[in-house]
């Protein structure tokens, strides 16, 4: 009998996996939060806690390190259709208690273009 493959990865208790958007390093769904874009013109960057808000997502770890690479890349603009404005996410990552660093066994899923300088 042939076992679906959903039901094997639920059956491991394995997370969804996500990409940071920062270090581009690949981490289980909990380890990361979710942001999200709101507003219409100039749209900002939210942080969805009960990852629940409408719209797509874009994941990041909750660390300093990652917060100022995803900037430095722009990556909110790229991940979040022309979201500039992270101060929110800033906040709450300022807020948070210190955390472990991510594993370093992940690789990045993909090198990202223009990274090669």
């Amino acid at each position: 009998m042939v076992e679906h493959p959903v039901a094997e990865r639920s059956s491991r208790g394995q997370q969804p996996v996500r990409t940071c958007i920062g270090c581009r390093k690949h981490g289980a769904r909990n380890e990361l939060i979710r942001l999200v874009a709101s507003g219409g013109g100039s749209p900002v960057v939210l942080v969805d806690e009960r990852r629940r808000m409408a719209g797509r997502g874009a994941w990041l770890h909750p660390s300093g390190n990652c917060l100022m690479l995803a900037i430095k890349r722009r990556a909110f603009a790229r991940a979040l259709a022309g979201a500039s404005d992270a101060a929110a996410v800033e906040r709450y990552i300022e807020g948070m208690p210190p955390a472990e660093a991510p594993a370093t066994a992940d690789q990045p899923s993909k090198p990202e273009s223009g990274s090669e300088n």
